[in-house]
C-alpha cells in the first residue's frame, strides 16, 4: 500500500505538470512542470522525501528500461536518419559538454554559497 500511495503522489505531480502543460503556451515539455513542482512541493515540505522515496528509487533503477522504445525508434528510422548520423553526433557531443559544464559551475556556485554561509 505504501508504494501505492507514493506512486500516486509522483502521477498527481505529474498530471499537475501535464495541466500546466496544456494551459500554459510556453515551449517547456510538461515532465519539467512536474519536476519544478516536485522540487516545491519537497522544498516547502508539503511532501517529505520520505513520501516518495521508495518508489522514487524504484523509478529511477528501472529507468533504463524507459529508454528502449526511443532507441528501437532510431534503430527503424536508420535509413532516415544515416544521412545525419555526422551533424547529431558533433550535436550529441557538444551539448553533452556543455551541460557538464554547466552542471559543475552551479555545484561550485552552491558549494561556495553555503561556505560563505558557514563562515
Amino acid at each position: 500500500m505504501k508504494f501505492l500511495k507514493q506512486f500516486g503522489i509522483i502521477l498527481g505531480v505529474s498530471f499537475i505538470g501535464e495541466v500546466l502543460k496544456y494551459f500554459i503556451p510556453l515551449p517547456i515539455p510538461a515532465s519539467i512542470y512536474g519536476l519544478v513542482i516536485m522540487l516545491l512541493l519537497l522544498s516547502v515540505k508539503i511532501v517529505s522525501v520520505e513520501q516518495v522515496k521508495d518508489t522514487g528509487s524504484y523509478l529511477i533503477e528501472i529507468m533504463p528500461v524507459m529508454f528502449i522504445p526511443a532507441a528501437v525508434g532510431l534503430i527503424t528510422m536508420w535509413s532516415e536518419l544515416k544521412s545525419l548520423w555526422f551533424p547529431l553526433c558533433v550535436i550529441t557531443v557538444v551539448t553533452t559538454v556543455i551541460v557538464m559544464a554547466a552542471a559543475g559551475r552551479v555545484t561550485q556556485f552552491i558549494i561556495r554559497m553555503e561556505k560563505r554561509q558557514k563562515e
